[in-house]
Protein backbone atom coordinates (compact mmCIF):
# COMPACT_ATOMS: atom_id res chain seq x y z
CA UNK A 1 0.00 0.00 0.00
CA UNK A 2 1.62 3.52 -0.94
CA UNK A 3 2.55 5.47 2.06
CA UNK A 4 0.31 8.48 1.13
CA UNK A 5 -2.64 6.34 1.21
CA UNK A 6 -1.54 4.74 4.37
CA UNK A 7 -1.25 8.52 5.87
CA UNK A 8 -5.00 8.80 4.52
CA UNK A 9 -5.98 6.01 6.28
CA UNK A 10 -4.70 6.66 9.66
CA UNK A 11 -6.07 10.39 8.96
CA UNK A 12 -9.53 8.74 9.31
CA UNK A 13 -8.94 6.52 11.65
CA UNK A 14 -7.70 9.33 14.26
CA UNK A 15 -10.65 11.48 12.92
CA UNK A 16 -12.99 8.66 14.09
CA UNK A 17 -11.87 7.95 17.52
CA UNK A 18 -12.33 11.65 18.16
CA UNK A 19 -15.86 11.87 16.55
CA UNK A 20 -16.56 8.99 18.31
CA UNK A 21 -15.98 10.93 21.81
CA UNK A 22 -17.88 13.69 20.98
CA UNK A 23 -21.16 14.12 23.04
CA UNK A 24 -23.98 13.84 20.75
CA UNK A 25 -25.31 17.02 18.82
CA UNK A 26 -28.71 18.01 20.83
CA UNK A 27 -31.94 17.99 18.25
CA UNK A 28 -33.31 21.07 18.13
CA UNK A 29 -36.99 21.04 19.62
CA UNK A 30 -39.96 21.17 17.31
CA UNK A 31 -43.82 20.84 16.56
CA UNK A 32 -44.32 17.86 15.03
CA UNK A 33 -46.55 18.30 11.78
CA UNK A 34 -49.49 15.75 13.33
CA UNK A 35 -49.32 17.66 16.47
CA UNK A 36 -49.42 21.23 14.56
CA UNK A 37 -52.97 19.72 12.64
CA UNK A 38 -54.61 19.12 15.96
CA UNK A 39 -53.45 22.74 17.47
CA UNK A 40 -54.91 24.08 14.36
CA UNK A 41 -58.26 21.87 13.17
CA UNK A 42 -58.31 19.85 16.01
CA UNK A 43 -59.46 16.14 14.60
CA UNK A 44 -60.71 17.68 11.02
CA UNK A 45 -57.19 18.60 9.69
CA UNK A 46 -57.40 19.78 5.82
CA UNK A 47 -57.57 17.65 2.73
CA UNK A 48 -55.36 20.45 0.58
CA UNK A 49 -52.41 20.00 3.23
CA UNK A 50 -51.96 16.33 2.94
CA UNK A 51 -48.82 15.08 4.79
CA UNK A 52 -45.76 15.55 3.38
CA UNK A 53 -41.74 14.68 3.99
CA UNK A 54 -40.92 18.06 4.65
CA UNK A 55 -42.46 19.02 7.79
CA UNK A 56 -41.84 22.26 8.44
CA UNK A 57 -43.31 22.75 4.50
CA UNK A 58 -46.53 21.01 5.68
CA UNK A 59 -46.90 23.06 9.09
CA UNK A 60 -46.63 26.14 6.68
CA UNK A 61 -49.39 24.84 4.79
CA UNK A 62 -51.73 24.24 7.58
CA UNK A 63 -50.95 27.52 8.77
CA UNK A 64 -51.77 29.01 5.66
CA UNK A 65 -55.07 27.02 5.48
CA UNK A 66 -56.09 28.07 9.12
CA UNK A 67 -55.29 31.94 8.59
CA UNK A 68 -55.36 32.48 4.64
CA UNK A 69 -58.31 35.12 5.30
CA UNK A 70 -56.53 37.20 7.34
CA UNK A 71 -53.04 38.68 5.26
CA UNK A 72 -52.20 40.31 8.54
CA UNK A 73 -52.22 37.25 10.96
CA UNK A 74 -50.99 34.88 8.60
CA UNK A 75 -47.76 36.89 8.33
CA UNK A 76 -47.41 37.08 12.01
CA UNK A 77 -47.92 33.02 12.37
CA UNK A 78 -45.82 32.58 9.44
CA UNK A 79 -43.10 35.17 11.45
CA UNK A 80 -43.63 33.14 14.69
CA UNK A 81 -43.26 29.71 12.99
CA UNK A 82 -40.06 30.17 10.98
CA UNK A 83 -38.09 32.22 13.63
CA UNK A 84 -38.78 30.66 16.48
CA UNK A 85 -41.02 27.34 15.77
CA UNK A 86 -44.02 27.72 17.23
CA UNK A 87 -47.92 26.91 15.92
CA UNK A 88 -50.17 29.33 17.14
CA UNK A 89 -53.40 27.81 17.32
CA UNK A 90 -56.15 27.09 19.62
CA UNK A 91 -57.44 25.64 22.80
CA UNK A 92 -60.51 23.33 22.87
CA UNK A 93 -63.86 24.45 24.97
CA UNK A 94 -63.33 23.36 28.33
CA UNK A 95 -64.08 24.46 32.20
CA UNK A 96 -61.38 25.13 34.06
CA UNK A 97 -60.72 24.62 37.29
CA UNK A 98 -59.41 27.74 38.36
CA UNK A 99 -58.40 27.22 41.90
CA UNK A 100 -59.40 30.69 43.83
CA UNK A 101 -61.22 32.03 40.74
CA UNK A 102 -63.40 29.31 40.73
CA UNK A 103 -64.78 27.71 37.56
CA UNK A 104 -64.17 29.51 34.11
CA UNK A 105 -65.57 28.65 31.06
CA UNK A 106 -63.08 28.81 28.18
CA UNK A 107 -63.94 28.98 24.44
CA UNK A 108 -61.41 28.91 21.38
CA UNK A 109 -60.47 32.08 19.98
CA UNK A 110 -58.03 32.82 17.09
CA UNK A 111 -56.13 35.83 17.53
CA UNK A 112 -57.58 37.45 13.88
CA UNK A 113 -59.00 40.52 13.76
CA UNK A 114 -58.85 43.04 16.25
CA UNK A 115 -57.00 40.19 18.29
CA UNK A 116 -54.41 40.04 15.27
CA UNK A 117 -52.47 42.73 18.58
CA UNK A 118 -52.05 40.23 20.76
CA UNK A 119 -49.65 37.95 18.26
CA UNK A 120 -47.63 41.31 17.46
CA UNK A 121 -46.93 41.49 20.60
CA UNK A 122 -46.44 37.36 21.07
CA UNK A 123 -44.03 37.72 18.51
CA UNK A 124 -42.23 40.71 20.26
CA UNK A 125 -42.08 39.20 23.71
CA UNK A 126 -40.27 35.38 21.77
CA UNK A 127 -37.94 38.21 20.16
CA UNK A 128 -36.57 40.25 22.73
CA UNK A 129 -36.81 36.88 24.97
CA UNK A 130 -34.37 34.88 22.35
CA UNK A 131 -31.85 38.25 22.73
CA UNK A 132 -31.94 38.07 26.46
CA UNK A 133 -30.99 34.55 26.66
CA UNK A 134 -28.16 34.68 23.74
CA UNK A 135 -26.84 37.79 25.69
CA UNK A 136 -26.82 35.69 29.00
CA UNK A 137 -25.40 33.10 27.40
CA UNK A 138 -22.12 34.92 26.39
CA UNK A 139 -21.85 36.10 30.00
CA UNK A 140 -22.22 32.59 30.94
CA UNK A 141 -20.01 31.63 28.55
CA UNK A 142 -22.04 29.28 26.76
CA UNK A 143 -25.37 28.65 25.35
CA UNK A 144 -28.28 28.55 28.04
CA UNK A 145 -30.29 25.75 27.84
CA UNK A 146 -33.02 27.25 28.67
CA UNK A 147 -36.12 26.44 26.62
CA UNK A 148 -38.41 29.22 24.78
CA UNK A 149 -39.09 27.95 21.50
CA UNK A 150 -40.80 25.47 19.57
CA UNK A 151 -44.35 26.05 21.62
CA UNK A 152 -47.28 25.31 20.63
CA UNK A 153 -49.97 28.42 21.29
CA UNK A 154 -53.36 27.69 22.44
CA UNK A 155 -55.81 30.87 21.91
CA UNK A 156 -58.77 31.30 24.20
CA UNK A 157 -61.22 33.68 25.43
CA UNK A 158 -62.77 33.45 29.07
CA UNK A 159 -66.57 33.99 29.62
CA UNK A 160 -67.18 36.53 31.15
CA UNK A 161 -64.27 36.74 33.18
CA UNK A 162 -60.48 38.23 32.22
CA UNK A 163 -59.00 35.28 34.02
CA UNK A 164 -56.43 33.17 33.37
CA UNK A 165 -54.82 35.62 31.16
CA UNK A 166 -52.38 32.78 30.34
CA UNK A 167 -51.38 29.03 31.12
CA UNK A 168 -48.32 26.59 30.77
CA UNK A 169 -47.98 22.89 30.44
CA UNK A 170 -46.13 19.99 28.19
CA UNK A 171 -44.66 22.71 25.90
CA UNK A 172 -47.90 24.83 25.41
CA UNK A 173 -49.52 27.45 26.55
CA UNK A 174 -52.53 28.88 26.42
CA UNK A 175 -53.18 32.56 25.79
CA UNK A 176 -56.89 34.19 26.78
CA UNK A 177 -57.18 36.86 24.25
CA UNK A 178 -59.37 39.30 26.82
CA UNK A 179 -56.85 38.45 29.72
CA UNK A 180 -56.32 41.35 32.25
CA UNK A 181 -52.54 40.80 32.01
CA UNK A 182 -52.43 41.07 28.00
CA UNK A 183 -52.74 44.82 27.66
CA UNK A 184 -50.13 45.84 26.33
CA UNK A 185 -46.42 44.49 25.02
CA UNK A 186 -44.65 44.73 27.88
CA UNK A 187 -47.92 42.99 30.25
CA UNK A 188 -47.89 40.59 27.35
CA UNK A 189 -43.76 39.72 27.82
CA UNK A 190 -43.99 39.59 31.49
CA UNK A 191 -46.51 37.42 31.46
CA UNK A 192 -45.37 35.28 29.00
CA UNK A 193 -41.59 34.87 30.67
CA UNK A 194 -43.33 33.92 33.91
CA UNK A 195 -45.96 30.78 31.83
CA UNK A 196 -42.39 29.82 29.98
CA UNK A 197 -40.38 29.48 33.55
CA UNK A 198 -43.25 27.44 34.47
CA UNK A 199 -42.26 24.88 31.38
CA UNK A 200 -38.41 24.71 32.33
CA UNK A 201 -39.51 24.14 35.80
CA UNK A 202 -41.09 21.18 35.06
CA UNK A 203 -38.51 20.28 33.13
CA UNK A 204 -36.20 20.30 35.55
CA UNK A 205 -38.09 17.97 37.73
CA UNK A 206 -39.77 20.31 39.84
CA UNK A 207 -37.25 22.23 40.76
CA UNK A 208 -39.25 24.83 42.29
CA UNK A 209 -40.72 22.44 45.10
CA UNK A 210 -37.44 20.75 45.59
CA UNK A 211 -35.24 23.67 46.08
CA UNK A 212 -37.47 26.41 47.07
CA UNK A 213 -40.35 24.83 48.54
CA UNK A 214 -38.97 25.09 52.40
CA UNK A 215 -38.09 29.16 51.40
CA UNK A 216 -41.82 29.78 50.31
CA UNK A 217 -43.36 27.87 53.06
CA UNK A 218 -41.56 29.63 55.58
CA UNK A 219 -42.41 33.06 54.23
CA UNK A 220 -46.45 32.02 54.26
CA UNK A 221 -46.09 30.33 57.80
CA UNK A 222 -44.23 33.79 58.98
CA UNK A 223 -47.08 36.08 57.09
CA UNK A 224 -50.09 34.26 55.96
CA UNK A 225 -51.66 36.42 53.96
CA UNK A 226 -50.95 39.89 55.45
CA UNK A 227 -49.91 42.18 52.45
CA UNK A 228 -47.40 44.45 54.36
CA UNK A 229 -45.59 41.23 55.82
CA UNK A 230 -45.01 39.71 52.41
CA UNK A 231 -44.19 42.96 50.55
CA UNK A 232 -40.27 42.56 51.26
CA UNK A 233 -40.21 38.96 49.75
CA UNK A 234 -42.84 39.07 46.81
CA UNK A 235 -40.72 38.89 43.62
CA UNK A 236 -43.05 41.43 41.55
CA UNK A 237 -45.77 43.87 42.42
CA UNK A 238 -48.68 41.81 40.98
CA UNK A 239 -51.49 41.38 43.52
CA UNK A 240 -54.82 39.34 42.96
CA UNK A 241 -57.49 42.17 42.77
CA UNK A 242 -60.33 39.87 44.43
CA UNK A 243 -57.86 39.46 47.55
CA UNK A 244 -55.43 42.02 47.56
CA UNK A 245 -52.45 38.96 48.32
CA UNK A 246 -49.55 39.12 45.93
CA UNK A 247 -49.79 36.50 43.47
CA UNK A 248 -46.90 34.51 44.52
CA UNK A 249 -48.62 33.66 47.73
CA UNK A 250 -52.15 33.41 47.03
CA UNK A 251 -53.73 30.81 48.52
CA UNK A 252 -55.50 27.97 46.51
CA UNK A 253 -53.77 29.00 43.86
CA UNK A 254 -51.64 25.38 42.98
CA UNK A 255 -48.06 25.31 44.55
CA UNK A 256 -46.74 28.45 46.30
CA UNK A 257 -43.64 27.36 45.64
CA UNK A 258 -44.09 27.51 41.66
CA UNK A 259 -45.77 30.79 41.33
CA UNK A 260 -43.50 32.26 43.44
CA UNK A 261 -40.34 30.73 41.26
CA UNK A 262 -42.21 31.93 38.01
CA UNK A 263 -42.16 35.32 39.42
CA UNK A 264 -38.84 35.27 40.46
CA UNK A 265 -37.92 34.19 37.20
CA UNK A 266 -39.72 37.41 35.73
CA UNK A 267 -37.75 39.91 38.67
CA UNK A 268 -34.70 38.34 37.49
CA UNK A 269 -35.54 39.16 33.83
CA UNK A 270 -36.16 42.70 34.06
CA UNK A 271 -33.25 43.43 36.39
CA UNK A 272 -30.99 41.31 34.38
CA UNK A 273 -32.13 42.78 30.79
CA UNK A 274 -31.81 46.50 32.36
CA UNK A 275 -28.19 45.61 33.30
CA UNK A 276 -27.50 43.72 29.82
CA UNK A 277 -28.66 47.36 28.27
CA UNK A 278 -26.79 49.13 30.44
CA UNK A 279 -29.37 50.59 32.51
CA UNK A 280 -28.83 52.32 36.18
CA UNK A 281 -30.98 49.83 38.22
CA UNK A 282 -34.32 51.17 39.00
CA UNK A 283 -35.95 50.63 42.67
CA UNK A 284 -35.06 48.09 45.05
CA UNK A 285 -32.93 45.49 43.77
CA UNK A 286 -35.06 42.31 45.02
CA UNK A 287 -31.51 39.95 46.07
CA UNK A 288 -30.77 43.14 48.27
CA UNK A 289 -34.10 42.36 50.32
CA UNK A 290 -34.37 39.85 52.98
CA UNK A 291 -31.69 37.10 53.17
CA UNK A 292 -34.51 34.21 51.51
CA UNK A 293 -34.22 36.91 48.62
CA UNK A 294 -30.97 36.56 48.53
CA UNK A 295 -30.93 32.51 48.77
CA UNK A 296 -33.81 32.59 46.17
CA UNK A 297 -31.94 34.74 44.03
CA UNK A 298 -28.92 33.21 43.29
CA UNK A 299 -30.88 29.15 43.47
CA UNK A 300 -32.25 30.29 40.79
CA UNK A 301 -29.75 32.02 38.58
CA UNK A 302 -27.36 28.90 38.99
CA UNK A 303 -29.65 26.69 37.98
CA UNK A 304 -31.22 28.48 35.01
CA UNK A 305 -28.98 30.84 33.96
CA UNK A 306 -25.80 29.80 33.72
CA UNK A 307 -24.78 31.64 37.16
CA UNK A 308 -25.16 34.64 35.93
CA UNK A 309 -25.93 37.78 38.05
CA UNK A 310 -25.21 41.16 35.89
CA UNK A 311 -26.95 43.05 38.87
CA UNK A 312 -24.66 45.65 40.72
CA UNK A 313 -23.93 43.89 44.46
CA UNK A 314 -25.87 45.29 47.79
CA UNK A 315 -24.46 48.02 49.53
CA UNK A 316 -23.22 46.47 53.42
Amino acid sequence: MPPTTCRRLALVAIIAVVWAGLPAARAEPSVAADRAEQILFGDHPPGACAPITDAPAHVRCLLSARYGRSRTALRLVLALYDEMGDVAGSEEETDLDGGYRGTIHLVPALPVGDAEEHLRWILGAQREIEGFLAGLGRRAGAPLSYRHRALAWRFFRSIKRRTPSAYAAAWEVGYNVVGSLNSSAMGVRDTLFHEIFHLNDAAHDGWSRRELGDLVDGIIARCGTDSACLSPYAPTATQVKKTGTYYAFQPDNGDNANEYAAELATRYFIEQRAALRGERPSGVRFKCGPEENRRAWRALADEFFGGVDLVPPCRP
